[in-house]
């Protein structure tokens, strides 16, 4: 993962109230085992963050100041130390404005992972805890707590200069339950809301409800895709990047690998090519199944406790809203 370049700043903010001081670096840092070890571990962190949201700039404005400013830094009209300085007094000003935060160490890491550029800006606090030095005595010791990651972002550079029609080549943090705590980093960023990943990732699931459905799979089969789309979303969210719809296709069908990707498009899903997964509803898609004497049953872990009702004493399933199909049948079998 080179790192092209990297600086810190703090900005402190107590809780009583009191203005932010700002402690700006003049240099950035070297190159450096730390360093790379630093950055690993908060893609890491962000990565596994549940809850992010994606999206693009706002136009260019006195309100969201940042995307112009990045654009200078990227077209060689001011230096990385220069930018970061003007992006984090204009952090330091939002978070006088909001009252809501503590601050902070700010990292801004600009760096490059396969052929795609990124920047990263995360606000960082710090854990105290103890450590033992040479001489075996025990001391307070602060370091980076990682965990608590809470107010972060990156930015897809790479996608952001080449694709004009994009609209989620940033990825935020968003803070739970609507917090306002995030939203001034969000208005920092200068980042509106373009992609709803939970409903991506939903109608992505459903579309691949139906292409089972309408392919008349076997049982264990369609386990087996299931399988195979889960593992690979659940991977691509790992390492940050979107699942794209081509090759989730050809991983479901090696031996037609469009199949999938031409389904989703004849029935107009309206998916954009690449879906930025939502974690927690990749969770949620499991399918339960089981055949015994003549009876086949199989359906989506998310449905228990809504459409399917499990009777543990009694040993019954109850299912609510059948399949047309299968309602159509039972009438002509009664008549």
């Amino acid at each position: 993962m080179p790192i092209r370049h990297c600086i810190v700043h703090l900005i402190d903010k107590k809780p009583d109230g009191s203005p932010a001081v700002l402690h700006a670096r003049d240099t950035e840092l070297g190159a450096s085992d730390a360093i790379e070890n630093l950055l690993s571990d908060l893609n890491d962190s962000y990565n596994a963050k549940q809850g992010k949201a994606w999206g693009f700039f706002h136009g260019e404005s006195g309100a969201y100041p940042l995307s112009g400013w990045l654009k200078q830094y990227l077209q060689a009209e001011q230096d990385f130390t220069a930018f970061s300085r003007m992006a984090v007094e204009h952090l330091q000003k939002l978070m006088e404005e909001s009252n809501l935060s503590t601050g902070g160490h700010v990292l801004f890491a600009h760096y490059q992972q396969g052929m795609t550029e990124y920047l990263a800006i995360a606000l960082l606090h710090h854990s105290e805890g103890v450590a033992v030095n040479a001489e075996l005595d025990v001391l307070p010791s602060r370091h980076l707590d990682l965990g608590q990651l809470h107010l972060a972002a990156r930015i897809n550079l790479s996608e952001w200069q080449n694709n004009q029609n994009s609209k989620q080549y940033i990825s935020f943090i968003k803070g739970k339950n609507g917090k306002k705590v995030s939203d001034y980093f969000r208005d920092f960023i200068g980042c509106q809301e373009g992609v709803d990943g939970p409903g991506e990732t939903r109608t992505l699931l459903k579309a691949f409800s139906d292409f089972v459905e309408s392919e008349d799979l076997a049982e264990e089969a369609a386990r087996e895709k299931t399988q195979t789309l889960v593992e690979y979303a659940t991977a691509q969210t790992k390492m940050g990047e979107p699942v794209t719809l081509e090759e989730l296709s050809s991983l479901i069908d090696e031996e037609r690998p469009k199949a999938f990707y031409d389904h989703i498009r004849n029935k107009d899903y309206g998916l954009s090519p690449e879906i930025p997964a939502d974690k927690r509803t990749l969770n949620q898609f499991r399918r339960f199944t089981g055949r015994a004497e003549g009876l086949s049953i199989s359906f989506e872990a998310h449905l228990l406790g809504d459409k399917v009702e499990y009777d543990e004493a009694a040993g019954t399933l109850i299912i609510k809203g059948l399949p047309t199909q299968l309602v159509d049948q039972l009438k002509r079998r009664k008549d």
